[in-house]
C-alpha cells in the first residue's frame, strides 16, 4: 500500500459523536507508547514522539486517548507540548491507577484520589474542562456505586464533560448508566480477542463509543501464511493494517486507537483507513478470529 501523504487521511474512517455531541474521526491515536520503557518516564526519542503527535492533525486524527498513569504524567504533558490548544481535537484521559515503578500498575479507586487526579489532568492538559474522562478501572476495593457517584460529581462540577469506563461488563455499564450517561467504553478487543463481544454489541445498540485497546491481532493469525497475512498481501498492505480495517468494519461505534512513538508507524496505521474489505473478506477474518479467540 502506498503511504504517500495524499493518501493518508483518518477522515476516511468515518465519524462518531462522543456523548452524542462531540464529532470525531473513528480512527484515533493511543498515547501510551509515547512514554519510556515500562510506560515509565520520558520516551527514548523525545523529539520523534513530539513529531508523531504533531503529525496527528495533519493526518486527520482528532481523537487522542491518554491517561494520567502513562509515564506517569509524561504522556499528558507531551500532548500539551505538541498539540495545545487542541483546535478541533478531543483529548481523552483516564485515572484509577497508581504507578510506583516501571511496568507496575496498582488500581486505586479512592474517591478523593480520582477527583484529585482529574483536577491534575485538567491542569496538565491546560483545559478548563476535560472533554472525555474515563474511569481506568472499577476498583474492587472501593464500593462501585461510590466510585460512580464520584464520577458523577466530576460532571456536576464541570471538571469533565463526558465520561467513559474501561474494562467493564455490560452489567457495570448498566449500573453506571443509573448514575451518569456513559459516553464510551474501553475494553481489550481485537480480531483474536473477542471476550468483550457482548459489551461491543451493547455499546452499538446504545450509541456508546467502543474503544478497543490492544487493537492489533496476535497469535497464529499474525503469522505468515495465515488468512490475515494472505489478505494483507492481496491488498498490498500489512497484517496490522488489515486488522485495523477489520475493526473499523466491525461496528460503527468502534474507535480504534493504535499507538506509537514513531511517525512512520503512525502513517502506516492511518493508511488502514484506505482499506475497504469486502463482505466475504470481513466474514472470513471474523470467523478465523472467533476460532482463535475460542481456542485461547
Amino acid at each position: 500500500m502506498s503511504l504517500e501523504t495524499t493518501t493518508l487521511d483518518a477522515r476516511k474512517s468515518g465519524t462518531f459523536k462522543v456523548g452524542g455531541e462531540i464529532t470525531i474521526h473513528r480512527l484515533g491515536f493511543g498515547a501510551m507508547r509515547i512514554t519510556g520503557p515500562g510506560i515509565w518516564g520520558e520516551p527514548e526519542d523525545r523529539e520523534e514522539a513530539l513529531r508523531a503527535l504533531r503529525r496527528l492533525p495533519e493526518l486527520g486524527v482528532d481523537f487522542v486517548d491518554t491517561a494520567n498513569s502513562y509515564g506517569p504524567d509524561v504522556s499528558e504533558m507531551l500532548i500539551r507540548e505538541a498539540l495545545y490548544p487542541y483546535e478541533g481535537m478531543l483529548i481523552a484521559t483516564k485515572a484509577g491507577f497508581l504507578r510506583p515503578g516501571p511496568g507496575v500498575w496498582e488500581m486505586n479507586g479512592d474517591l478523593a484520589h480520582l477527583r484529585a487526579e482529574a483536577l491534575k489532568s485538567r491542569e496538565k492538559l491546560g483545559v478548563s474542562q476535560i472533554g472525555l474522562w474515563q474511569l481506568h478501572r472499577v476498583d474492587p476495593k472501593v464500593p462501585r456505586d461510590a466510585q460512580f457517584a464520584a464520577v458523577k460529581a466530576l460532571i456536576d462540577d464541570g471538571i469533565v464533560r463526558h465520561v467513559g469506563l474501561s474494562e467493564v461488563s455490560v452489567e457495570d455499564i448498566k449500573a453506571a448508566q443509573e448514575v451518569f450517561p456513559v459516553a464510551t467504553v474501553q475494553n481489550l478487543y481485537n480480531l483474536v480477542n473477542r471476550k468483550s463481544e457482548d459489551v461491543l454489541d451493547y455499546c452499538e445498540a446504545n450509541g456508546i463509543g467502543f474503544i478497543p485497546w490492544y487493537p492489533l491481532a496476535n497469535g497464529s493469525l499474525a503469522k505468515e501464511g495465515s488468512i490475515l497475512d494472505e489478505m494483507a498481501k492481496a491488498h498490498g498492505a500489512t497484517p496490522s493494517q488489515i486488522a485495523l480495517a477489520w475493526l473499523l468494519a466491525r461496528s460503527p461505534v468502534m474507535l480504534p486507537i493504535p499507538g506509537t512513538s514513531k511517525v512512520a508507524h503512525l502513517e502506516e496505521n492511518v493508511a488502514a483507513a484506505n482499506i475497504s474489505l469486502s463482505a466475504e473478506e470481513f466474514a472470513g477474518l471474523d470467523a478465523a478470529g472467533r476460532v482463535e479467540s475460542e481456542a485461547g
